[in-house]
């Protein structure tokens, strides 16, 4: 194939900076998209010039457009259900995260990609960023020793999007499965992936959406509303355990009454490493204590993480690289989703299978 032909399921925020990425992809061609919102739809279209638009997944992979692929950009609750009707239907597939709204959806998204013999790539976009390439590449350089602890820290002060993220029936969840996915992944990838064992969990709801303070939450959705429901966790923090040993504590928030911040913490053998603004490098040199700034400004490999995580996407599909962001990964990550919410409403320790 000389482009790859994709069709967009979903037309909302995640959706436009997919498509806005894509522009930048010169073997992608977006065909066609489909939304269950006509305004949206429309408005979306328009903008992308993106001729063929349906207002179902069942009605654009009916029309014979001989698509290559599909980006799923959908609520969470309907991740698993546009996915597998996209791999049964013999195209590839790059899901948004979370891969799904809980484990059993996402196992069966894994058995439809096998089943079909197709790609199914997660979009944990935090692996394509510059910063996480520059940490790979120490890690893997062995200058931090085994790594066997990290931080994943995600945190809002007054960050509830509100509208479908809050509602816990359409998201299946708050912070956790929306922020905490993103540093758990990340995390997860800088220890080389290991096998998730175990988890305890606290979670809050106790700030909620705080619609009458005066200041504006950073972002919201377009169709956000004040009378949406808001059903998810303010606030969590977790202790997860690997199979190796390592471990990684996480908190994140969507309201809380402290700093906003995100930042990685990676902790090694040999020195520790922080991505909290670029790269840092904690050891010892010549019996010293040493610190080390990483110069990223001048990067060859620096890119706009979606750019990049859409190429690779794009890539896969054409034969050219092996996937780094695998349906497996997203499974063990779903896995310890899970697991969190089940230890937080438990009040105890969840073994992962």
């Amino acid at each position: 194939m000389s482009k790859v032909r994709i069709g967009m399921i979903g037309a909302g925020n995640i959706a436009n900076t997919h498509l806005d990425s894509y522009k930048k992809v010169a073997d992608a061609e977006i065909v066609a998209i489909c939304d269950i919102d006509p305004e949206r739809l429309k408005e979306t279209a328009d903008k992308y010039g993106i001729e063929n638009r349906y207002n179902s997944v069942e009605e654009m992979l009916a029309a014979g457009l001989e698509l290559d692929a599909a980006d799923v950009c959908v609520w969470n609750c309907n991740h698993a259900s546009c996915a597998i009707k996209a791999l049964d239907a013999g195209l590839n597939v790059l899901c948004e995260k979370p891969m799904a709204y809980n484990t059993e959806q996402a196992e069966a998204m894994l058995e439809a990609a096998k089943r079909n013999n197709k790609l199914l790539m997660i979009g944990f976009v935090m692996r394509f960023q510059s910063k996480t390439k520059i940490a790979t590449d120490f890690i893997n350089g062995g200058f931090l020793g085994d790594v066997y602890h990290t931080k994943a820290h995600y945190v809002r002060r007054h960050g509830n999007p509100g509208g479908w993220f809050a509602n816990k029936e359409l998201s299946g969840g708050g912070p956790v499965i929306d922020l905490g996915v993103h540093v758990i992944d990340c995390t997860r990838y800088l220890m080389g992936s290991p096998k998730p064992v175990s988890v305890y969990a606290v979670a809050y709801d106790n700030i909620g959406k705080r619609d009458h303070l005066k200041t504006n939450v950073g972002w919201m959705p377009k169709n956000a509303k004040p009378t949406d429901p808001c059903t998810v966790e303010d606030f969590a923090s977790a202790i997860i355990r690997y199979e190796d040993g390592s471990s990684t504590q996480l908190e994140c928030s969507y309201s809380i009454n402290g700093e906003s911040k995100t930042y990685l913490q990676a902790f090694g053998t040999k020195a520790g490493m922080d991505l909290t603004d670029g790269v840092k490098l904690y050891g010892e040199y010549n019996d010293f204590l040493a610190d080390f700034n990483i110069k990223t400004a001048n990067y060859k490999g620096e890119e706009d993480a979606f750019v990049a995580e859409m190429t690779h996407f794009v890539d896969c599909v054409l034969g050219k690289c092996e996937c780094k962001a695998t349906a497996e990964d997203g499974v063990a990550v779903m896995k310890i989703l899970d697991a969190i919410y089940l230890s937080a409403e438990t009040g105890h320790e969840v073994v992962i299978k």
